[in-house]
């Protein structure tokens, strides 16, 4: 059984590995006749690309350039599957093989060996990689540019790493702020502790995790297939095949389990001869269903798993406990770089949904 795609009309099928020759997708269901903007592709990209800080991520430098294999002629695309990837060129994999059978802790090395039999490729965790998300990127930002078309705005930003908090942030503050800075929030004095914590916790051999916001605004009502197919439960799918990712809410989420349902309902009302709601608590979705408010999901992520800290594992060759060090390139906290993946997968969600409701056709005059 392959589960490597993810859409019913806009499928998208990653393929590579960390340490392999390359990753990419394969895009089938995307319209013809939408021009490519790749500048933006490689922007977003370049967003989620390791080494341009030290302190805040892996120092493995990879170029990320974007190349397409097929589906794009003159720049537009034609209808069929469009295969982009992006080379790996800076793989470093002696590592690997000296902790072949010591599976570190926390990470997917000890479930891939039993599941595969130990065939899979451990390099630099191989499939489980967050190298794999490049391609999460290239068919996010696609999608994006298809969303553009219905006015629909996919955007992230980081609202804790570690125990620092940022305050509540206006989607203005979002396209403002985001971009300043290395964390990704849209706090400038948030920002600034996140990033002394992150810098903290490496030189202290350790890791951070945090959170991360993913709005999406000017939704129609209607997207969304129940009951199986609901968009909460598509959008929570893609997101947690995020690595890393071990926790997705919608609206007031937790929060809300602990409130009246005179306090958590959404009330509506009218704006302008059009029915909204007073708040949304909700996160944009009621009955798995796109109600027209901003879709809110906040996503949290744990702490990267591969730390030089000593920690206990077991060789699974001898059958033994040993400690194992995970020396190497590694991101000591995974918010940074995430938040264009945040990006990219609910708008691949969305795009397939607007889709399959026939608001984006299946070739763009």
């Amino acid at each position: 059984m392959s589960a490597n795609s993810i859409g019913s009309i806009f499928k998208v099928m990653s393929f590579g590995e960390s340490h392999g020759r390359c990753v990419g997708v394969v895009i089938d269901g995307c319209p013809a006749g939408l021009k490519l903007d790749m500048v933006l592709i490689q922007k977003d990209l370049d967003r989620r690309r390791t080494g341009q800080n030290p302190e805040l991520s892996s120092v493995r430098k990879e170029e990320d350039k974007v190349e397409i294999l097929s589906g794009v002629f003159n720049g537009v695309t034609t209808g069929a599957p469009v295969c982009m990837l992006v080379w790996n060129k800076d793989t470093i994999s002696e590592a690997y093989e000296q902790r072949r059978y010591t599976p570190r802790p926390g990470h997917a090395d000890f479930t891939g060996f039993v599941k595969y039999g130990g065939f899979e490729d451990y390099r630099g965790g191989g499939r489980f990689s967050a190298r794999n998300t490049a391609g999460f990127v290239i068919a996010g930002t696609i999608a994006k540019q298809l969303l553009e078309r219905l006015n629909i705005e996919v955007l992230a930003h980081t609202t804790s790493i570690g125990k620092v908090s940022a305050g509540k942030a206006s989607i203005e503050d979002i396209r403002a702020n985001v971009p300043k800075n290395g964390v990704g929030c849209a706090d400038p004095d948030a920002a600034d502790k996140m990033a002394e914590a992150i810098s903290k916790a490496k030189k202290g051999g350790d890791s951070l995790g945090g959170t991360i916001e993913g709005i999406a605004i000017n939704l129609p009502v209607g997207l969304g297939e129940p009951i199986f197919e609901n968009l909460d439960g598509e959008l929570s799918k893609a997101l947690f095949a995020i690595p890393a990712v071990k926790a997705v809410e919608f609206g007031s989420g937790f929060k809300g389990s602990t409130a009246f349902g005179s306090e958590n309902n959404d009330e509506f009302m009218l704006n302008g001869g059009k029915v909204v709601t007073r708040t949304n608590n909700s996160g944009g979705i009621l009955g798995g269903i796109s109600d027209g408010m901003p879709i809110v999901v906040k996503i949290g992520f744990k702490p990267i798993a591969s730390i030089p800290k000593k920690q206990t594992t077991v060789n699974l060759k001898d059958m033994k406990e040993v400690e194992i060090s995970s020396m190497g390139r590694f991101d000591p906290c995974p918010i940074p770089r995430a938040i264009p993946i945040v990006e990219g997968m609910m708008a691949i969600v969305l795009c397939d949904f607007a889709l399959r409701s026939h608001l984006i056709p299946p070739v763009l005059k």
